[in-house]
């Protein structure tokens, strides 16, 4: 039996709540209404249309996209526009009407047990204790990666720019893989690739096929056989060699240099690199048909940048494993050089820097500022002292350029702040309520008023409310 919250915004009749939470509770699936304003874990958000408070529900609810929740519209005429890529980027799992099909519940009980299986693998240790973060950008990689692992077996095509983790997500695709025997992950770096022996590296050889060639040699294809073939960088592989390729990518068939007999070979195609293939291709440097067989599923590795959530944790991981039997901590001024470094490098980089300060620190005590080695310390000119820079003055001056008064740039940007704070916190109000400098009741009444809003009452009760409170 799987248990869900369900939260009922609609403006019009009510009469069909009943019916649907019995036909959820026919497919085994439980949902109760929340006794707070508070959602925690994977619940179902019904609506009979699409408004920024019901976005804010979602993207509340779900934290950002954290936390499973499904929205569904009572019907169909509720999803229009781009409705649905409005609740997607709020942090939906998916979107789609109750009366889109004859089964809507059956559809709602299979995608939380799909949804639940993939989560429990993300939270597991194989994947918590190699692929750190819990940001919404590397959560959604995470999951995607397990889901393409576990149920199909698609060719895999890794993008991002370098230390991103693509080798990292390789061998977790590798190592959930189960629709084939569990045999080695064979990893064949393509830059490393001499032109003269790329034949023997890919296909194998036979005794004798060339100078040197003294004894028979499997090469990548036979010894990813039952298990998987891991082509990093590939937008390196010079055309000839793409163009030999494509026979063994689609029909698992190949010759050894030096025969005339077909081997078979099944294994599943992991491939990365950091160009754009598809601009590589209409540069003529790629060649569209094998990237259509490489590229069954893709994904995008996001960059540190993108995630600077997960810094400090990645940060701390790697403390753990550089000092298993201490783990320093790092002070705060350090924890504020982790944090606004930039980091061209992306995790690989930031390894690196904990690295060196790790091997500077000696004592008992935290990391603090002497660890950062003098050539790394930012300058009293880089260091930031004002949080309002250039990017929030450029967004100010967006709405007062579109003529958006002062008490909807107040009020927006009380609740950003709000929504961030909620996020950060992992969902606890008291924690979010600490960090924005406001009480409990503040924050729990400004979140209530801004909810009636969508009833069109209220909505204006208690910004002022919170503003006074901090």
């Amino acid at each position: 039996m799987t248990s869900l919250w369900h939260r009922f915004v609609e403006r019009g009749d009510s009469s069909h709540r009943g019916a649907i939470v019995q036909a959820l509770l026919h497919e085994h699936v439980r949902t109760h209404a929340p006794t707070s304003e508070e959602h925690t874990g994977p619940g179902i958000v019904f609506f009979d249309a699409v408004s920024q408070p019901v976005c804010d529900l979602v993207r509340e609810s779900s934290r950002n996209g954290r936390e499973r929740v499904l929205a569904v519209a009572t019907f169909q005429s509720a999803l229009t526009g781009n409705s649905v890529w409005r609740l997607l980027h709020s942090g939906a799992s998916d979107v789609f009407a109750w009366d889109h099909s004859t089964h809507p519940a059956r559809e709602i009980a299979e995608r939380f047990e799909r949804w639940q299986s993939v989560d429990r693998v993300v939270a597991s240790p194989v994947v918590r204790d190699n692929l750190v973060g819990s940001s919404p950008a590397w959560i959604a990689v995470l999951r995607q990666m397990v889901e393409v692992a576990s149920f199909t077996d698609a060719s895999v095509l890794i993008t991002g720019e370098s230390g991103t983790g693509k080798e990292l997500v390789s061998r977790l695709i590798h190592s959930l893989d189960a629709q084939r025997q569990k045999r080695d992950l064979v990893v064949l770096d393509c830059t490393t690739i001499v032109s003269e022996l790329s034949g023997s590296e890919f296909f194998g050889h036979e005794r004798g096929a060339f100078t040197g060639a003294v004894a028979a040699r499997d090469g990548a294809f036979a010894l990813a056989s039952g298990g998987t073939l891991f082509l990093d960088e590939v937008g390196e592989l010079p055309l000839t060699l793409q163009a030999e390729l494509l026979r063994v990518v689609q029909e698992r068939t190949y010759k050894r240099v030096g025969s005339n007999v077909w081997q078979q070979t099944d294994f599943r195609l992991v491939c990365a690199t950091n160009r754009d293939l598809l601009h590589e291709e209409s540069q003529g440097r790629f060649r569209r048909d094998l990237y259509y067989r490489i590229a069954a599923w893709t994904c995008k590795l996001p960059a540190l940048r993108e995630r600077p959530e997960d810094i400090l944790p990645l940060a701390q991981h790697f403390l753990r494993h550089l000092r298993p039997s201490q783990e320093p901590e790092m002070d705060q001024a350090v924890k504020d050089y982790v944090c606004q470094r930039a980091y061209p490098g992306n995790v690989r980089d930031l390894k690196q820097v904990v690295s060196r300060m790790s091997y500077r620190h000696v004592g008992p005590g935290p990391l603090t500022a002497g660890d950062i080695p003098q050539e790394e310390r930012p300058s009293l000119e880089s260091v930031p002292s004002e949080w309002r820079d250039g990017s929030f003055e450029a967004a100010i001056g967006r709405a007062v350029g579109m003529g958006i008064g002062v008490k909807e740039i107040s009020h927006t940007a009380v609740d950003t702040a709000i929504r961030m704070a909620v996020a950060s916190a992992d969902g606890n109000l008291a924690r979010a309520a600490r960090q924005l400098g406001v009480t409990d009741r503040a924050l729990q009444m400004r979140r209530a008023a801004r909810r009636k809003g969508a009833h069109g009452k209220g909505a204006d009760a208690a910004p002022g409310q919170f503003e006074d409170s901090a």
